[in-house]
């Protein structure tokens, strides 16, 4: 639990922790127990807000009032993502320049080996039959949307870069 992450780190019974993104880790203390701050990493690229429905109840309820779940939880997501996207990089910020903590991105070599052991992990439980079916699906779908991402999106390090020349070193 979240609750023994710090008391834990303050005894040296971990060495380091990510709980979850710069509000939530700045909000438990980490700040005042580590000033090392890595991030980047593919075990939490991001995070989404959702909402789940009972399917039974869902196709029950009349179509007007299915469509306003949908479009109310899709834009209750929405709305989520672009406060966490201003609450996450204004503490991050603050756990720069007011809390002292140095910020490091995941070097390329942790990458390299997070997928290696992600990939043994995943030869196990790739065994499941069910497990397989949604793993394959899940590649099928992010060879296709990850490489129109690559290809469309522009270089935000270049341009961020070039604007803003201080703040990053990677």
């Amino acid at each position: 639990p979240a609750s023994g992450v710090m008391p834990a780190l303050k005894r040296g019974v971990i060495e380091a922790f990510e709980f979850a993104n710069p509000t939530s880790d700045r909000d438990l203390g980490a700040k005042d127990v580590s000033k090392h701050y890595m991030m980047g990493s593919y075990h939490q690229a991001t995070e989404f807000f959702e909402i789940i429905f009972n399917k039974d109840k869902f196709e029950s309820l009349p179509k007007e009032h299915q469509a306003i779940l949908e479009y109310g939880a899709e834009a209750a997501s929405t709305a989520n993502y672009a406060l966490a996207m201003d609450r996450h990089s204004d503490d991050l910020d603050a756990l720069i320049t007011k809390d002292g903590v140095n910020v490091y991105r995941t070097p390329q070599s942790v990458m390299e080996g997070q997928l290696e052991s992600w990939d043994k992990v995943l030869t196990q439980l790739m065994k499941d039959p069910f497990f397989k079916k949604v793993v394959d699906s899940q590649k099928a779908w992010s060879r296709r949307v990850a490489f129109y991402e690559i290809i469309n999106t522009a270089d935000y390090k270049l341009a961020y870069k070039h604007y803003f020349p201080d703040r990053i070193n990677f």
